[in-house]
C-alpha cells in the first residue's frame, strides 16, 4: 500500500506493531496479541483497530505471499496516520494499518547471547511497548552479531538484566523460574505470560525480579521466548556456556 510522507509512523515512529506466528494460515494467539495492541493504543492515545480489519489483512497478506502452509512470521503494523509537521499529534489520528507476511525461521535448538552496551530506559513508554521506534533492539542485534551471538542481552539503565533484542529472558535459580520484572523495561511478552501461568499452575514456584547479570551467568538453565521461536535454550553467555536445566 502507499504510505504519505507525512504519515507520523515514518516520520516520528509514532505507531504500534505485532509479530505473530501462522501456522498453515492460522495465526497463533490471535486474541493475545490483538489485546496488547488495543492495551498499547490506549497509552498512546490512538484507536484501537478493528479485529475483523486485522484479520482481513492478515488473510490477505498471508495469501498474497502464498504462504497458508508452514510457519510464517505475520506482522501488524498500525501507524500514527497523517498529521501535520511538529510534534503536535492530530485531534481526530487515522492511523493505517499494514499487514506483511514472510516465512518464519526454523527454531533453533539453542541461541548464544552476548551481552551488549545498548540499555533500555525503563522509564520510557517505548522500552514496555511494541512501537515503530525500534532503534534499540536494531542496534542491539547488530552489536551481538558483531560480537559473534546470535542474540543481544541487554541491560536496563539501572544494571539490571532485562531482555533480548527480541525475546523475553528466563532462567532458573534452583527450582524458582526468574524472569526480569516488567518494571525493568520489559516487553509483556505473549509467550513469557502464557509460560509464568502455566508455571504457577503446576506449582513451579516463579519470580518476576530485579536482578543484576550474574544471576544469569550463575544460574541453573536459561531459556529465551517470544511469538517466533516459543521457548529456546540460552547455549553461552558472552562465550561462557551455561548450565543445562
Amino acid at each position: 500500500m502507499h504510505i504519505p510522507a507525512d504519515d507520523r509512523g515514518f516520520t516520528l515512529g509514532v505507531g504500534l506493531f505485532e509479530t505473530l506466528l501462522a501456522i498453515d494460515g492460522a495465526p497463533q494467539f490471535w486474541d493475545e496479541h490483538l489485546d496488547r495492541l488495543a492495551r498499547a493504543c490506549a497509552r498512546l492515545g490512538l484507536p484501537a483497530p478493528e479485529a475483523q480489519d486485522c484479520m482481513a489483512a492478515a488473510a490477505d497478506a498471508l495469501s498474497r505471499a502464498n504462504l497458508l502452509q508452514g510457519r510464517a512470521a505475520l506482522r501488524l503494523t498500525w501507524t500514527g496516520g497523517s498529521g501535520a509537521r511538529g510534534l503536535a499529534a492530530p485531534q481526530s489520528p487515522q492511523p493505517r494499518l499494514i499487514a506483511a507476511a514472510a516465512p518464519a525461521p526454523a527454531v533453533p535448538a539453542s541461541l548464544s547471547l552476548a551481552t551488549v552496551s545498548v540499555r533500555r530506559n525503563a522509564s520510557s513508554l517505548t522500552s514496555r511497548l511494541k512501537t515503530l521506534s525500534y532503534l534499540d533492539n536494531v542496534q542491539a542485534r547488530q552489536e551481538a552479531v558483531a560480537a559473534g551471538a546470535d542474540e543481544a542481552l541487554m541491560l536496563n539503565t539501572e544494571g539490571h538484566l532485562a531482555c533480548a533484542a527480541a525475546a523475553n529472558v528466563f532462567w532458573f535459580r534452583g527450582d524458582v523460574l526468574c524472569t526480569p520484572a516488567l518494571e525493568c523495561g520489559v516487553l509483556d511478552g505473549i509467550v513469557r505470560a502464557k509460560i509464568l501461568a502455566a508455571a504457577r499452575a503446576a506449582g513451579q514456584p516463579t519470580e518476576e525480579v530485579h536482578a543484576p547479570p550474574a544471576a544469569l551467568a550463575r544460574s541453573d538453565g536459561a531459556f529465551l521466548t517470544s511469538s517466533l521461536i516459543g521457548a529456546v535454550p540460552i547455549a553461552s553467555l558472552d562465550g561462557t556456556p551455561l548450565r543445562t536445566p
